[in-house]
């Protein structure tokens, strides 16, 4: 059987992943809240937002502070398309592409000047990309609205059915299960199950690459990028596309977060923002798509959990990364290579 469960990683990896995602949505059953469904909807988002910053980090090595950068481009721009063409509510399903292509360009645009640059050069370069496109939605007040921000996003829609409405299941159920929150109930797990399926395709998307012949070039290119390039990889290339796959994942959590959200402006896309989502890879082990998804859904749930101790929760918070990164560095599910690695030496 562990044969088996061995020759099959894809598989068993991509199981693992469906039940870790899965498992918030379960969790938020024991609790006559709708809010914590929206917890694990935000969870859901920010796996989404991890696993590309993993692409970037984790497997090419390319350290990105300015990650948020792509988050909002996904947002605004999927947020002003729905909002100047109101007649086709219906299309909104029409925009992933767009968004996903022109997140995707501006990660190749941000990839193209950092090419020759490591370490402290390429974080500080990222990291004003990201404040440039703050500031710029901030300040374009005829496109974004400023600093006022995009108010009256459509809710996504399958065909003339509204995700705001109530499922028709639990319109029965709920006033069984959830005391009479049936729209309620009904509106968060729509969006819950909407972001769902979305984090599983990226996950699946994600582990492909990892087993790619592109994803070895990723960590060749991280592990010696001269070795790399003696090897024939075209280095250039391999970089430009871990910032544009990795930017496309995070178009598409945005896409999300404005639908959902309805409601955008550009304090949503903070410096901070990027730190969190860096800290998520870091905190489940980077490189590791498992590791991944486990930081992402602990660091979306656990502030939440801490609210009860408003005044020192950032304080608990950081004291946990901290111990974290002193006692176990690698991250709490490190990638199988570098456990590898750390056997033979």
């Amino acid at each position: 059987m562990s044969r088996a469960f061995r020759a099959e990683p894809g598989a068993a990896r991509a199981g693992l992943l469906g039940a870790l995602l899965l498992f918030p949505f379960i969790f938020t059953l024991g609790f006559r809240d709708p809010y914590w469904v929206y917890v694990a909807t935000l969870a859901g988002i920010y796996v989404c937002l991890a696993l590309g910053l993993n692409v970037v980090v984790g497997l090419a090595g390319l350290l990105d502070l300015g990650y948020v950068a792509f988050y909002a481009i996904g947002a605004y721009s999927s947020a002003l398309i729905s909002l100047s063409f109101p007649q086709y509510w219906w299309a909104v399903w029409l925009w992933v592409p767009c968004v996903v292509v022109l997140a995707a360009l501006f990660g190749v645009v941000l990839g193209f000047p950092t090419l020759r640059l490591r370490g402290d050069y390429l974080a500080i370069v990222t990291l004003g990309f990201g404040e440039i496109v703050r500031i710029v939605l901030g300040n374009w007040d005829s496109v974004t609205n400023g600093p006022k921000g995009l108010a009256g996003i459509p809710s996504p829609r399958i065909g003339s059915y509204s995700l705001d409405q109530g499922l028709p299941l639990l319109d029965f159920l709920g006033p069984l299960l959830w005391d009479q929150r049936v729209t309620v109930w009904g509106k968060e797990v729509n969006y819950y199950l909407l972001t769902l399926g979305y984090a599983l395709l990226i996950a699946l998307v994600a582990a492909r690459l990892d087993n790619s012949r592109l994803g070895r070039a990723w960590r060749a290119v991280r592990e010696d990028e001269l070795a790399a390039r003696s090897m024939g990889i075209d280095v250039t290339r391999v970089k430009l596309m871990a910032f544009g796959i990795g930017a496309s994942f995070a178009g598409i959590a945005g896409l999300l977060f404005a639908h959902i959200q309805g409601f955008i402006d550009p304090m949503s896309f903070v410096f901070m923002e990027s730190a969190i989502i860096l800290c998520m890879v870091v905190l489940g082990g980077s490189g590791s798509l498992v590791g991944v998804v486990v930081g992402a859904i602990l660091l979306a749930v656990l502030p939440e959990k801490l609210r009860d101790f408003q005044e020192y929760r950032m304080l608990i918070f950081g004291l946990v990364l901290v111990l974290m990164m002193v006692l176990r560095p690698q991250g709490l599910f490190p990638a199988v290579q570098s456990q590898g690695s750390s056997a033979r030496s």
